[in-house]
């Protein structure tokens, strides 16, 4: 059973707009790195009509003020890693690089286990279908790299 090159383009644009995703993070989280996070907060906890002294608002004002500038920026820089990686894998993908299949296959099932831990500890429908693309994209790059010889 030979690939489709339409399959492999798909997990390169998956893979690329896990990228954009991650690039836009690293943009928030860089322009946000300079300001004050706590007033930020209280905006956001009074913008969608929350009380900031009660419980939960207060907690999470709390957390996010707690964060140091610091962390903020080495946060942004893991993104844009992440960022890197997820186009460079994408790119390869989608000139049918086979290194960059064996990336998609092994990266892919890293994450297996912990997708898994996470459905069944806080089981969500988010956490479901993200176990089920990760399992479907594994198992089409296994069968990229390892197609069935058709019998006679």
């Amino acid at each position: 059973m030979k690939h489709s090159n339409k399959g492999v383009r798909a997990v390169a644009v998956l893979e690329a707009s896990k990228g954009l995703l991650s690039l836009l993070v690293a943009i928030g989280l860089h322009i946000y790195a300079g300001q004050n996070l706590s007033m930020l907060a209280i905006e956001l906890v009074t913008h969608l009509h929350l009380n900031p002294a009660s419980h939960y608002p207060s907690i999470f004002i709390s957390a996010v003020g707690s964060v140091s500038q610091s962390s903020l920026t080495i946060l942004a820089l893991g993104a844009a890693a992440y960022t890197l990686v997820r186009f460079i894998e994408a790119y390869g993908l989608w000139h049918n690089m086979r290194w960059t299949q064996w990336f998609a296959l092994l990266s892919g099932a890293i994450y297996l286990p912990f997708e898994f831990y996470e459905m069944m500890s806080h089981f969500s429908l988010l956490s479901v279908i993200v176990l089920l693309i990760n399992l479907v994209v594994v198992m089409y790059m296994y069968f990229v790299l390892f197609p069935l010889r058709a019998s006679i």
